[in-house]
């Protein structure tokens, strides 16, 4: 991937819309994100007059997002169609996008299994580079960890109330011993993935930093540095729990190296080379396989005990920044900048199972429901699909809205979806709630 920062590396281009809403698209210029607000601001609704949007409000008519349409010279249809005719996907390998869609699957559109609770405007998650968005980590259906800037911020949507976890702009350092822990620390961290997980928060930096906090204790826990190479940048954290009930993590590098780490003795315990920069690293559910992707539209499974290649995958035009296992271990998926998520089958691999197609641009997030009922897949901006895993993907619920997305989670009891959306005026946090049949008990919860 690109080793550079957000505003230092996009393509000048990339969200150019020709000012039908700067508010949207100029961000992606370099600007500071609290440094000015979109055209919406002509008419009242300045950033901080935009209020939270509720179901029912949404239920009567209320844009989820708080966009006034009927104050605009717009309609939403429209700019929606000026969006897909114009967003321009980064691509590594020219085209790739065009080459992808003759093997795509049909799906049938229209389904709901997610409906919407709560847009939270006071909640602002950021990104720091394009292609990295791992940003968001619920933890239980009402708790969400997110990036906000320099600072990690935990958001209730149960008393809307959000707290800061973890500050990265100046100074930190472990306030815990262990062997090969950098007591020194840290200086202005700029954090590109995140990964949070029962009590255990992980987060990666630009310079190959890894911060590791217990959320149920106080200070720091571990600090690392993976690499001192040039090319460091922590592209993806995974945290899992080893058949044993010991907690481990693992961080994929631009160096091209994956580093498997045990917090229970805090120490290294593994360290994968390969052929080009790693963008994400997902483990099998019995942890006996890692799928491995990055700068190469090839793909890779291969054995977790000695990083041997057991098999690579086929069939991506481009790279790679996305990957995810089915519960059930026999299925998994891969997210690619050439706008497809692939589904494999590791009963045979010779070709993927299904081949899914955004709408505007790459598939940079991959998210399974613990009961592997749905899967759902962020593209960079405007689009999150959950797909129905029963109907062997054929079936799909398509969330619509405006923003870069952050990240994308399901709880863990897979009764909440959070969304995190950045955008200059209308950045907020998308709650959404699984759909059940007995939705009376919902006044007991």
């Amino acid at each position: 991937m690109a080793n550079h920062r957000y505003d230092a590396e996009y393509p000048p281009d990339e969200y150019e819309m020709d000012g039908v809403d700067d508010g949207m698209d100029e961000e992606f210029h370099g600007r500071d994100v609290a440094g000015s607000d979109s055209d919406v601001d002509e008419y009242g609704y300045s950033n901080n007059k935009i209020p939270d949007t509720s179901a029912s409000q949404a239920r009567k008519g209320r844009d989820i997002q708080g966009i006034p349409w009927d104050r605009l010279s717009i309609t939403r249809e429209k700019y929606r169609q000026t969006r897909l005719e114009q967003y321009k996907n980064y691509e590594n390998i020219p085209n790739s996008g065009d080459g992808s869609g003759k093997d795509c699957k049909a799906t049938e559109k229209g389904a709901s299994y997610y409906e919407f609770r709560q847009n939270s405007r006071s909640v602002k998650s950021t990104i720091l580079h394009f292609q990295l968005r791992n940003l968001v980590w619920a933890t239980s259906k009402h708790d969400v960890y997110l990036m906000s800037h320099f600072s990690v911020i935990h958001w209730s949507s149960l008393t809307c109330g959000k707290r800061e976890v973890l500050n990265v702009s100046g100074h930190v350092a472990p306030s815990e011993k262990h062997p090969g822990s950098l007591l020194e620390g840290f200086t202005q961290t700029q954090v590109s993935t995140l990964a949070v997980k029962d009590n255990l928060l992980v987060a990666g930096g630009f310079q190959g930093e890894l911060i590791c906090k217990h959320l149920d204790r106080q200070g720091i826990s571990f600090c690392s540095r993976t690499t001192y190479d040039d090319n460091a940048i922590t592209n993806a954290v995974e945290i899992y729990v080893t058949p044993s009930g010991a907690v481990h993590f693992t961080a994929s590098n631009n160096d091209s190296g994956i580093r498997d780490f045990d917090m229970e003795k805090y120490q290294l315990s593994k360290h994968f080379c390969f052929p080009w920069p790693v963008n994400h690293t997902s483990l099998s559910p019995d942890g006996k396989l890692l799928t491995i992707v990055g700068d190469n539209p090839e793909g890779m499974l291969v054995d977790s005990r000695s990083g041997k290649t057991v098999t690579s995958l086929h069939g991506h035009l481009d790279y790679s920044f996305a990957s995810a296992w089915h519960p059930n271990g026999v299925t998994f998926a891969t997210g690619n900048q050439d706008k497809t998520c692939r589904v494999w089958d590791v009963r045979n691999l010779s070709k993927s199972i299904a081949v899914l197609r955004g709408n505007l641009g790459a598939i940079r997030s991959i998210r399974y429901t613990s009961d592997g009922q749905y899967m759902a897949i962020a593209e960079p901006a405007d689009f999150v699909h959950i797909y129905d895993v029963k109907s062997d993907y054929g079936k799909e619920q398509e969330i619509d809205f405006f923003g870069e997305i952050s990240g994308i989670s399901f709880s863990p009891d897979t009764e909440s979806l959070f969304i995190g959306v950045w955008d200059r005026t209308y950045g907020s946090l998308l709650e959404y709630g699984r759909r059940r049949n007995y939705s009376y008990l919902d006044s007991l919860i």
